[in-house]
C-alpha cells in the first residue's frame, strides 16, 4: 500500500468512524414507541409466566442497538426481527438488542421478544410490586399485577419509561384456564377456546398508555353494562366482579355516575371514551389502571370504611372508586415525564376528592375535607426532590388555596384547559406550572416554588399601630407573592396581597385585635410588634 493509499484508508476509517459517532446515542433515546402488541400465559400452579411482545417503533435518528427493560428473576429467551433472529445480551435489568444494520431514519419496524420466567411476587400489594397470586373466598385463583414506581418491567419486556407511551396504545392476549376469566384495558376484542382446555382472551387499547397501568386481572368474573351521557356523548362503563359480589357491587358502583358527572364538569371529558370506563375488582385495594381501575375496597364508602380526613365527610362516598378514577384525568390522561414530577399525578387526584365532596355535599364540606387532609402534611421532604407522601396532602393543600384565589370559575377554567392543552400527553412540571400561569393571567410560579420545592410554610408576619397594618411573608421563598384573605373580629374579610417585603394598608381603622387567616389557607401567622 503507498502512503498515498495509506492516507486515503486513513481520512476512509475516520469518516467512518465519525459518522458513526454522531449516530450513537442512548440505546432507548433514538426510537419512539408506537404500539405494544401483547400474549401472555400464566401459570398459576407455578407461578410462572411466558408469553411475548412485538413492539412497534418509529425510528427518530439512525440506531442499531436497542435498549429493552427486563427486571431480574424474567428472562428474555428470543428475539427476531423481520423473520431472523437477532443477539442480545444483558446488563442488569437492560437487555441490548443488536440489529444488522444501522436503521435509517423515519423506518417503522417491529421487533418481536419472547420472555418468561417467575416475576417478582407482592407481598403487600399495591404498596410493593409484583404479581399477585391467590385466591377468592371459594377457594379460586385470583390473579394480577401492582407495578406502579418499579415499572412493567418486573413481568414485561418493555421501554420502561415515563415520558414514552405507545402512541397507539395496546393488544393484550392472556390465555388461562378455561373456568376463569380474564380482563384487561380497552376493550374486549375476541374471546377464543383453545383445545387444551384454555381461553384465550384479547383485549385492545387505542389510546396511549403508561406502562405501568397495563395490567391482567384473572378470576372468576362476572360483569353488567351501563351507559353514561357525557360530554363526549355515549361512554360505554362495563363493571367487572367476582360472581359472589355482584349484588353489592351493582349498588355500590352507582357513584361512578355522580363521579363521572362531577368530573367532567370540572375537568372536561372523561379522557378515553373509545376505550371506555371499567371498574375491575382486585385482590388489593386499589390502582388506576387506565380504563380498567383496580378496585378492592370491600364495596363500602371511605378508604376501607375509614375516613381519611377526620371530618365524616370521606365517609359519604368511596375512596378507591372517586380517587384512582380521578387518576384518568391526572397521570393517565396528563402523565408526569418523570419520578419528580409525580405530584401531577397524585396531588391532583388528591385535590378531585375535594372537588367531589363538593359536588356532592357542598362547598363548606368540600373546605372541611381538604382541611382535614391537610393535617396529614409531614414536611419531611420537599414534593419535587423527595419521596414522600406529602405529594398527595401537600399538593392538595396547595391547589386547594390556588382555588381560592381564583374562585371556582377560574379554577375550573384552568382544570379544564390543562385537560385540553396536555390531553394523552406526558408533561414536566415546568410545562404545567408555567401554562397554569399563562392561563390564569398569574403570576403562580412563586406558589408553585414555595410548596413543591421547600419544606417551609410560609409565615405572615404583621403589626398593628391604629390605623395601620403592616403586612409581608417571610419563612418563603424569594419574591413569594400568594394573595390572602384575613380577617379581623367584628370586621368583613380582606384580601391582601403581601410580598415578602413590608407593606402598609392605611385604608380602614385597625382596632388593634388580632388578625386570622382563612382557613383554607396553608400558611402560618405571627404578629410582630411594631
Amino acid at each position: 500500500m503507498t502512503v498515498l493509499q495509506r492516507i486515503s484508508a486513513y481520512l476512509f476509517y475516520l469518516l467512518f468512524f465519525c459518522s458513526a459517532s454522531a449516530y450513537s446515542q442512548p440505546a432507548r433515546d433514538w426510537w419512539d414507541l408506537l404500539h405494544y402488541d401483547i400474549e401472555i400465559r400464566p401459570n398459576y400452579d407455578k407461578q410462572t409466566v411466558s408469553g411475548s411482545n412485538s413492539i412497534r417503533f418509529l425510528v427518530l435518528n439512525p440506531g442499531q442497538e436497542m435498549q429493552i427493560d427486563l427486571q431480574q428473576p424474567m428472562t428474555l429467551t428470543a428475539v427476531s426481527w423481520l423473520g431472523t433472529s437477532l443477539p442480545f445480551r444483558r446488563t442488569g435489568n437492560a437487555w441490548f438488542i443488536r440489529f444488522p444494520r444501522l436503521l435509517p431514519k423515519g423506518d417503522r419496524e417491529t421487533v418481536e421478544l419472547r420472555f418468561g420466567g417467575n416475576p417478582r411476587t407482592a407481598v403487600h400489594p399495591p404498596y410493593d410490586n409484583g404479581w399477585i397470586w391467590t385466591k377468592d373466598r371459594q377457594d379460586r385463583p385470583w390473579v394480577s399485577v401492582t407495578c406502579e414506581g418499579s415499572g412493567a418491567s418486573i413481568w414485561l419486556p418493555c421501554k420502561d419509561v415515563l415520558r414514552d407511551e405507545p402512541d397507539s396504545g395496546v393488544s393484550m392476549a392472556i390465555t388461562i384456564p378455561d373456568s376463569l376469566t380474564a380482563v384487561s384495558n380497552g376493550r374486549l376484542k375476541t374471546r377464543t377456546a383453545n383445545k387444551d382446555s384454555t381461553t384465550t382472551w384479547r383485549w385492545a387499547v387505542v389510546n396511549p398508555i403508561n406502562n405501568y397501568d397495563i395490567i391482567p386481572y384473572i378470576g372468576k368474573y362476572v360483569s353488567w353494562h351501563e351507559t353514561y351521557t357525557g360530554e363526549k356523548g355515549r361512554l360505554d362503563c362495563d363493571y367487572w366482579v367476582l360472581d359472589y359480589d355482584l349484588a353489592k357491587a351493582r349498588d355500590q358502583f352507582r357513584q361512578a355516575d355522580s363521579m363521572l358527572h362531577c368530573f367532567e364538569y370540572w375537568m372536561g371529558p372523561y379522557p378515553f371514551y373509545e376505550d371506555s370506563y371499567k371498574l375491575v375488582e382486585a385482590p388489593h385495594p386499589g390502582m388506576e389502571h387506565q380504563s380498567a381501575i383496580a378496585y378492592g375496597n370491600g364495596f363500602m364508602d371511605g378508604f376501607g370504611g375509614k375516613d381519611l380526613s377526620g371530618t365524616g365527610w370521606g365517609l359519604k362516598w368511596d375512596f378507591i372508586l372517586v380517587h384512582e378514577s380521578a387518576h384518568e384525568w391526572f397521570g393517565n390522561s396528563i402523565t408526569a415525564k418523570g419520578d419528580g414530577d409525580s405530584w401531577i399525578h397524585e396531588g391532583f387526584a388528591k385535590y378531585l376528592e375535594t372537588i367531589y365532596t363538593t359536588c356532592v355535599s357542598g362547598t363548606e364540606a368540600g373546605n372541611d375535607y381538604a382541611i382535614g387532609i391537610r393535617k396529614r402534611i409531614r414536611n419531611d421532604e420537599s414534593i419535587i426532590t423527595g419521596n414522600t407522601q406529602d405529594k398527595y396532602n401537600k399538593g392538595s393543600a396547595m391547589l386547594h388555596m390556588i382555588r381560592q384565589i381564583l374562585g371556582d370559575e377560574g379554577f375550573r377554567t384552568m382544570l379544564r384547559a390543562l385537560n385540553k392543552r396536555f390531553y394523552h400527553q406526558t408533561v414536566s412540571t415546568g410545562q404545567l406550572t408555567d401554562y397554569c400561569s399563562k392561563i390564569t393571567g398569574r403570576d403562580l410560579s412563586r406558589i408553585f416554588d414555595q410548596y413543591l420545592r421547600t419544606t417551609q410554610i410560609p409565615l405572615l408576619e404583621y403589626s398593628i399601630q391604629g390605623d395601620m397594618l403592616r403586612y409581608r411573608w417571610a419563612n418563603c421563598v424569594k419574591g413569594f407573592n400568594m394573595p390572602v384573605k384575613v380577617t379581623q373580629e367584628g370586621q368583613s374579610p380582606v384580601l391582601l396581597n403581601p410580598i415578602d417585603r413590608w407593606q402598609r394598608l392605611p385604608s380602614r381603622k385597625w382596632t388593634g385585635k388580632s388578625l386570622s387567616v382563612d382557613r383554607n389557607y396553608y400558611v402560618g401567622l405571627k404578629s410582630i410588634k411594631a
